[in-house]
């Protein structure tokens, strides 16, 4: 089919209303799936959550080779197979659902900021953690990743993803990071999204959009994944506002709507508001980055890094 001839065809596609049996696809939960990929596909779920569209969703041993972007989650609507939450987004978009409709251009160019700077930094902070952290990935990564398949194949897919994730983290600069220096990055970006958020519900007021959808999925799988330390973890836990917000959207997204708790990766952590810490203002968060700092770290990180199937069940 030609580039036109598909163009059309989707666009069709995409004024049709959204089906009841739409899917997620996603890496198995109980055992394989990793620390980011399942931050993404959260992050997708708590979209459609928030565009009140129905979703349901499969674990597949294979879904990263299912995926047309070779990465997860996907969703299959229709005749449309769709992958990342950026795409997703706009395909949402074309069937007439936005979260951020109500934005004005430069509240707009925010959000798009504050979702590059996750991207590049949370996201980029996963990965190291996954595939560039000795321990990490000998104690979780390659058995978690190569679980569904046999001996010798389990290695050799785990140690060329590994392979390939390095040369990433080399070809953005942080091929010679320490852990130390990668989990310093992650307290910076969520003291910049613990001051954009302040005591707001959301990080544009009342009403969540996409960078909430965002936030909230790695943030909650940071929470409540078990890693072989919790200094990940606890870089989060120093901006209870951040906290409050996760537990927010889990309870009026997930539990409210008869979804229970949501599930964690490796671990039977949930979040408790009751152990949390009461926010007030964005002065209580440890020394608070200046506004003007705050501008820049989302602006540097925004513009320095890059970033035949079958459905049957």
């Amino acid at each position: 089919m030609s580039l036109v001839a598909e163009a059309f065809v989707s666009q069709i596609a995409a004024t049709e209303p959204w089906p009841e049996n739409a899917t997620l696809y996603q890496q198995l939960r109980g055992e394989q799936i990793l620390l980011s990929d399942n931050a993404a596909s959260l992050a997708v779920q708590a979209f459609l959550q928030m565009c009140n569209l129905p979703v349901k969703v499969v674990c597949r041993a294979n879904a990263e080779y299912m995926s047309p972007s070779g990465k997860v989650p996907f969703i299959h609507v229709g005749n449309q197979v769709v992958s990342e939450l950026g795409p997703i987004v706009q395909f949402v978009k074309a069937k007439g659902h936005s979260l951020s409709d109500g934005l004005d251009e430069v509240q707009k160019a925010e959000m798009k900021a504050y979702m590059e700077l996750v991207n590049n930094m949370l996201l980029t902070a996963e990965l190291y953690l996954q595939w560039c952290d000795e321990a990490t990935v000998g104690e979780i990564t390659i058995a978690r990743y190569g679980s569904p398949y046999p001996w010798p194949l389990n290695h050799i897919l785990a140690y060329q993803k590994q392979w390939e994730v390095k040369r990433k983290m080399k070809a953005i600069g942080w091929g010679n990071k320490t852990l130390d220096q990668v989990l310093e990055d992650v307290d910076q970006c969520c003291q910049a999204l613990s001051q954009r958020l302040g005591t707001q519900p959301y990080f544009f007021n009342k009403q969540p959009t996409e960078l909430d959808a965002l936030v909230f999925g790695h943030l909650y799988t940071i929470l409540t994944t078990q890693l072989t330390s919790d200094e990940l973890s606890e870089k989060v836990k120093n901006y209870s506002n951040l906290l409050a917000f996760c537990r927010r959207i889990e309870q009026h997204y997930f539990e409210d709507r008869g979804k229970g708790h949501l599930s964690p990766v490796t671990s039977g952590k949930f979040l408790n508001l009751a152990l949390l810490p009461r926010y007030s203002s964005p002065k209580n968060q440890l020394s608070p980055m200046p506004q003007e700092r705050v501008v820049r770290t989302v602006l540097f990180h925004s513009q320095s890094l890059g970033s035949a199937k079958e459905f049957s069940d």
